[in-house]
């Protein structure tokens, strides 16, 4: 537990003295705040439940951008500084050292995440939406935000360089989108198991968008999380050996 503390004070210090962290957050705020104001909100009447399931949707595709930027650096830029060295070469598990830097990027994703409260607050004030509506929305975002990173952070374990780990992130995502609509035109059992796999639409935009909280939706995400940070610990663990 040391040793990921260690690496999880470093990785989230990092995050708050480099101009890059607070440049990522202040576009995913920003893109969300615009859409917030021209789309969910817009100029046609709408029910309070509705204005919050439209920024809960644009605010998860918001999070899952915020997500890749601030993963694909973890381990990319250990290589590219050739730090990795001392990381293979120090008494730490690849396991903690996967763990503390996907802790430090989640925290740092999640005061993101939060600083776009004030926004269904204004739904709040304005129309009929309960508090625990909002709260399963935020619960959805960070779990959808904790499952991108740990895909993130299998890609940069894979590439050496930003842009490749950005864009092999990308492509494991989209095709995790792409899952549900996929799905739709395949024959049962296939459908209900690709449908599963998805990543938002089943577990998200059926669920936490919408504020209701299912225990299915929680084991799917935090099962994608665990799954991806192994994929990376043994992928660490393949590298350190070659």
């Amino acid at each position: 537990m040391r040793a990921i503390s260690i690496i999880y004070r470093k990785e989230l210090g990092s995050y708050l003295r480099s101009p890059v962290g607070y440049l990522i957050a202040a576009a995913m705020l920003l893109v969300c705040g615009l859409l917030f104001q021209s789309q969910a909100l817009g100029k046609e009447a709408k029910l309070s439940a509705d204005v919050l399931s439209e920024f809960f949707r644009f605010c998860s595709g918001c999070t899952i951008g915020a997500a890749i930027a601030l993963s694909i650096r973890l381990i990319a830029e250990e290589r590219q500084t050739h730090t990795i060295v001392l990381l293979n070469t120090s008494p730490v598990r690849d396991a903690e050292i996967v763990v503390g830097k996907f802790l430090a990027a989640l925290t740092f994703l999640a005061f993101i995440v939060s600083a776009s409260f004030y926004m269904p607050m204004l739904i709040k004030v304005n129309g009929k939406i309960t508090m625990s509506q909002v709260l399963v929305g935020y619960l959805g975002l960070i779990l959808l935000g904790a499952s991108v990173l740990s895909i993130g952070l299998f890609a940069s374990a894979l590439a050496k360089q930003y842009l490749v780990a950005a864009s092999l992130a990308l492509v494991l995502i989209v095709v995790m989108l792409q899952l549900y609509p996929l799905g739709i035109k395949l024959d049962e059992p296939l459908r209900s198991v690709l449908q599963d796999l998805d990543l938002w639409h089943k577990h998200f935009g059926l669920g936490f968008m919408k504020g209701i909280l299912n225990l299915r939706d929680v084991v799917y995400y935090v099962a994608v999380s665990y799954f991806f940070l192994l994929l990376t610990t043994k992928t660490l663990e393949a590298k350190r050996w070659r």
